[in-house]
């Protein structure tokens, strides 16, 4: 019941009303995980992937409709500007919806300071991972951000690019391979930034829209592009569910989700560049 609070149509209609579903599924989740498993000796470990986990299944369905309803503008619009626009509406409820969750989940990160070594552990882990490979136990104990390394800008540049492609790549062949199953890898990204968000923010609710602007400057843009990779694969997966992969329709098709993943590689690369040259310049 409480992932049908929304329906795909109006989401497209009024998409700033997923900002709210994305706060109220993130927070269901997390307040579940944080005071019912929390005790629980074993599921308490991998907190960080429950989490994710229940707020995927409040949203499975949303973006299979969604995705499902993007097909069907495959099938009756021919034009290509006027299918794009079509398709900037699913991708403004999404972007949406996405902020949701990491406004939410870095309030939390912030107000239940007790409990994120457990909701946020696999986050946590991840970001000092990437972040400070070479204090990584320091990193996971202070639960902040360590200076480490001295790569070049270029060198940076490529690295990130490299790993927001790789990104892309997954989430492309998830949404091929499972439809919606993508919103999986989109849902996880967004725990990650909260968890930054989060750390960047010092444990203080005050520095938390300084936080939220330091990551979500090149951080919108980034996920802009996986969700444009993902309705792309979705728009594949569902027309070989349907079966509309055939004759004229199969080419229109194929080429609109062939041109819905150069703009997100696009995108990709004015997101690596405003993280490595713009983002650092303001904080």
């Amino acid at each position: 019941m409480i992932e049908m609070f929304v329906k795909p149509k109006r989401a497209e209609r009024r998409p700033w009303e997923m900002f709210f579903i994305g706060i109220f599924y993130s927070s269901i989740s997390l307040l579940l995980v944080s005071f019912v498993f929390a005790n629980d000796s074993v599921l308490s470990k991998y907190g960080g992937i429950l989490m994710v986990t229940f707020t995927v299944i409040c949203s499975l369905p949303f973006m299979y409709y969604l995705i499902k309803i993007e097909e069907g503008k495959d099938v009756q619009i021919s034009e290509s500007g006027r299918l794009l626009k079509e398709h900037s509406k699913a991708l403004w409820a999404l972007m949406f919806l996405f902020l949701g969750f990491v406004v939410a989940l870095s309030f939390w990160y912030l107000a239940l300071p007790g409990t994120t070594a457990t909701t946020f552990n696999a986050q946590i882990e991840v970001f000092c991972s990437i972040n400070s490979p070479q204090s990584y136990n320091s990193c996971l104990q202070q639960q902040g951000i360590t200076v480490t390394g001295n790569a070049t800008k270029t060198g940076l540049l490529m690295s990130i690019f490299a790993n927001n492609i790789y990104v892309l790549i997954f989430t492309l062949v998830f949404s091929l391979a499972f439809g919606a199953g993508a919103i999986f890898i989109l849902i996880w990204n967004a725990s990650v930034i909260a968890a930054a968000i989060g750390m960047f923010s010092q444990s203080s609710l005050a520095n938390l829209p300084s936080g939220l602007v330091r990551y979500m400057i090149h951080g919108f843009p980034e996920i802009a592009a996986y969700f444009i990779a993902a309705l792309a694969g979705g728009i594949v997966s569902v027309a070989v569910i349907r079966k509309d992969l055939e004759g004229e329709r199969m080419w229109h098709i194929l080429h609109d989700a062939l041109l819905l993943v150069i703009i997100a590689i696009l995108i990709l690369i004015i997101a690596a560049l405003m993280e490595v040259y713009i983002t650092p310049s303001l904080f």
